[in-house]
């Protein structure tokens, strides 16, 4: 069922508003790598500035520019992992285009939902970038202990984190942050095999750029599947 969800979500990626979150999408990720890259390129120059001199004297110049050219190829893997605090980012933020679409085209009868604001979502958002940044810095010490199952660890931590949040917030427009909890709590496990499926394509590049879009109208099928009839 699960799949059919994510199904009903790509078949509906042309709807106006999809192409509106997924072009604030792009436009939020590549302004983030620019700032990335742009302060890593002031470290690498503030670190290699000016010529380095070996002991006989003679003068090194190309380290800057090795490093430099170095440094696109870490931002590629960078933008990887910046895919997923972005993406969680979106989708708090522009949840509601999203899920209010999907209802207006797969659940017509439904009462206008009493949504979130704009604070709240803003707060949800920072305090779940915490917990994602924090939780995904102390399983670095696990990666380098198990490399073997680091993308295990990685799809397993990042597909609960992101199901948590993905379907907190779609029912808390309807269900209010206590009732939220209770029905994520209620199905833990296949929200957060949901999520592990959204974590996947979010270490693919240009196809991560979608999954925001897609998690948010996965997420809002599962949803309307899971609540109390």
């Amino acid at each position: 069922m699960i799949f059919a969800d994510f199904l009903k979500a790509v078949r509906q990626l042309s709807d106006p508003r999809f192409r509106r979150v997924f072009w604030l999408g792009i436009a939020l990720t590549l302004a983030l790598l620019v700032m990335v890259y742009a302060l890593l390129l002031w470290v690498i120059q503030s670190v290699s500035d000016g010529a380095l001199t070996l002991p006989d004297g003679r003068a090194i110049t190309w380290v800057g520019d090795l490093l430099s050219i170095g440094s696109i190829f870490l931002m590629i893997v960078l933008s990887v992992v910046l895919m997923v605090p972005v993406a969680s980012a979106i989708t708090s933020l522009f949840l509601e285009d999203v899920a209010q679409a999907v209802e207006d085209r797969h659940y017509p009868g439904l009462p206008p939902a009493p949504g979130l604001s704009f604070s709240d979502g803003l707060r949800d958002t920072v305090n779940f970038l915490g917990t994602l940044l924090g939780a995904n810095l102390v399983a670095i010490v696990l990666y380098v202990m198990l490399p073997f199952a680091a993308p295990f660890i990685f799809y397993a931590l990042n597909g609960f984190l992101l199901g948590r949040e993905y379907f907190q917030i779609a029912a808390m427009r309807r269900e209010g942050r206590a009732g939220a909890k209770a029905l994520r709590q209620k199905h833990i496990l296949t929200i957060w095999f949901a999520g592990c499926l959204m974590a996947v394509p979010l270490t693919i590049p240009l196809v991560n750029v979608l999954v925001p879009i897609l998690g948010a109208a996965t997420f809002t099928h599962l949803y309307h599947r899971l609540r109390p009839a």
